[in-house]
């Protein structure tokens, strides 16, 4: 299956005859690196998603979205937004950062939290992906690589349309009720958003309990343009989400879990051209409880954190050919737990970022920050970007540091409790994860609709922090634990290196007056080598192959999406709980739309897990099997 659906896409490719391109790919503007360049400029592997493509998907979150784009891998613990890890370049999932129009989401209690997007679907402009390190810009995370969520209302994109609104519900097997609303309202010169959301099913059946989810998120943004030279931007939101999670983090017989996770989050952002300068100004203030209930005989774990963010940078143009962007950043964490304790830790950087447009399609990006944290203390971070553009031909070469602090669950987690007799240990005394990067790569683009990227990357790392099996006798702190017991320790892995090469294809043209097609697929190598053979859970269970792909048909009135995934990787086994990571899997979802723009209505019918595989991403967390669902869909 995996072979004929491979003919089919790589086909279509050279099949079809271009009427009319849709967007001309290399014109694509990228603004994860603070300064708007065109994407041959950057040096970088980039995939981008425009976000009037996401509602003829069939996805309902964020992270549905990442897993079937070129290169990411997204290991999801639950359906529709209940849990995912998200992976680019292997590694482990603590090493991407989450953006919200440039500024961090990344939760300080765990990585685990951050796919949870307070954003409807119909708000998000795009979605800019970056491959790779980008520690030197945006500091602490962003190892693998940084993931970019633009809002409409912060960009004050699609202004030609003074109001816009979208609802639908969706109902199908298992209890599942979905609904969701998003309006729009623009002025001369202010513009107001809202959306809401909420996903709620009983769920498949489990180890004697139930998949369920009952998720709910709420959003209101406000962009205001002051006059032609400043504006600004706002936006409040409540995402709150319970859920069934049973063996999401432990393999015991005896875990039957439950979660709440509530989470509220503050931006704001101001910006303003000033004589030969712009500034930019933003900042954010996150609130996260989380309630972990383990079995209904056991006190719940509860976790209350808050974190806020503010960064200050300014892009100075040096003549035509050269930009500086410079700015200064402070982030302070903070957590209130019966199980973790209370700490509180305070971070500062300052960084600053070149671009050079040279003869003969050259471009040069350098940066540097330098980072202080209460934890590591001071590190400098640079990086080298550089590219060439020949024609239809772009070749890319990249090289960088990276960084990562521990989160608060690595350093403390079990700690407050006053007998652990299992499961897993944080370690107060782990070192920064510290990684060189460096990658070198070719575009191709056969005409404006479409790009065939290849990348070569290597990823040294000292230090990396992962949970590896710890008998009792060799554990660092003893005072709570039981003698004899085994644990999951939070480690300091000594070298690790991570290589591989991926191939990224991407199809956007419309060839008559209603048809489109949109085609992303992409293919990864990956190896991960750690000197001391140490055994680790994470760096275990990325892929060692990945193919996914998004293809969307518009053909008249009808919309055909078809997601897929095929992944390799090591094979596990749980005999507690009777379960095993198979080493191969094929996934594929698909959604058929119907539009009737009289009414300005659509219908739809989809399938999630079409085949009915059978599959985990991470071992004990099963994932649903085959799930069918119909709906509808309004707006303009």
């Amino acid at each position: 299956m995996f072979r004929n659906i491979s003919i089919i896409l790589i086909a279509s490719f050279f099949t079809i005859t271009p009427r009319a391109q849709e967007r001309a790919l290399d014109t694509i503007v990228i603004t994860s690196s603070l300064q708007a360049q065109h994407e041959r400029e950057t040096g970088r592997n980039m995939v981008t998603i425009q976000g009037s493509e996401l509602r003829k998907l069939p996805v309902t979150s964020v992270d549905e979205v990442l897993r079937y784009l070129p290169g990411v891998e997204v290991q999801q613990r639950g359906p529709q937004g209940s849990q995912a890890d998200i992976i680019i370049r292997g590694g482990t999932f603590q090493q991407v950062l989450v953006m919200i129009d440039g500024v961090r989401l990344n939760d300080p209690l765990t990585g685990h939290f951050n796919g949870y997007i307070p954003l409807h679907l119909s708000e998000i402009e795009r979605i800019e992906i970056l491959k790779g390190a980008a520690a030197s810009i945006h500091g602490s995370d962003a190892i693998g690589g940084v993931i970019n969520i633009l809002t409409k209302t912060a960009r004050h994109a699609d202004q030609e349309r003074k109001h816009a609104w979208t609802a639908g519900w969706e109902a199908g097997q298992y209890g599942l009720l979905n609904a969701d609303a998003w309006w729009r309202m623009r002025g001369a010169r202010t513009s107001v958003s809202a959306g809401l959301f909420r996903q709620h099913a009983d769920g498949q059946q489990l180890r004697g309990t139930r998949g369920f989810f009952d998720n709910r998120s709420v959003s209101v943004a406000l962009g205001h343009q002051f006059n032609d030279r400043w504006r600004m931007s706002f936006r409040t939101a409540a995402d709150l989400r319970d859920f069934n999670a049973q063996n999401f983090y432990t393999t015991f017989a005896s875990d039957t879990a439950r979660e709440k996770v509530d989470a509220y989050w503050q931006q704001l952002q101001v910006s303003g051209r000033l004589k030969g300068f712009t500034l930019h100004a933003d900042a954010a203030f996150k609130m996260l409880e989380d309630v972990y209930s383990f079995r209904p005989a056991v006190i719940p774990n509860q976790n209350r954190t808050r974190q806020f963010v503010s960064q200050v940078y300014a892009v100075v143009p040096a003549g035509d050919r050269t930009t500086f962007t410079t700015g200064v950043q402070f982030i302070e964490k903070r957590i209130r737990s019966n199980d973790r304790g209370n700490h509180d830790l305070p971070h500062a950087a300052a960084y600053i970022v070149a671009t050079h447009r040279l003869p003969f399609g050259l471009h040069l990006n350098e940066s540097l920050r330098y980072d202080w944290d209460g934890n590591y203390g001071s590190v400098l971070v640079p990086q080298v970007n550089a590219s060439w553009t020949a024609g239809r031909v772009t070749l890319r070469a990249s090289f960088g540091k990276g960084i990562r602090d521990a989160d608060f669950t690595e350093r403390y987690n079990n700690y407050n409790k006053s007998v652990v007799s299992s499961g897993s240990i944080g370690n107060p005394d782990l070192r920064t994860e510290r990684s060189w990067s460096h990658e070198a790569g070719a575009d191709y683009r056969v005409a404006s609709w479409f790009k065939m990227s290849a990348t070569l990357f290597r990823r040294d790392q000292r230090d990396l922090i992962d949970w590896t099996p710890t008998p009792y006798a060799q554990m660092p702190r003893k005072s709570n634990l039981v003698q004899g017991a085994t644990y999951a320790l939070a480690t300091n892995l000594s070298s690790v290196q991570t290589s591989g090469f991926e191939l990224d294809m991407r199809l956007d043209h419309r060839f008559g007056e209603r048809n489109r097609l949109l085609v992303m697929a992409g293919m990864l190598w990956l190896r991960s080598e750690d000197a001391d053979k140490t055994p680790s859970f994470y760096i275990s269970s990325h892929a060692r192959f990945l193919f996914n792909s998004t293809v969307v048909l518009t053909a008249g009135p009808f919309d055909l999406s078809l997601q897929t995934l095929y992944k390799r990787r090591n094979a596990q086994t749980a005999s507690a709980i009777s379960s095993q990571l198979d080493r191969v899997y094929f996934l594929t979802n698909a959604k058929v739309r119907y539009q009737i723009p009289k009414f300005r209505t659509s219908l739809f019918v989809q399938s999630y897990n079409l085949f009915d595989r059978s599959f985990s991403d991470l071992l004990g967390a099963r994932m649903p099997g085959r799930w069918v669902s119909f709906g509808m869909q309004f707006g303009r």
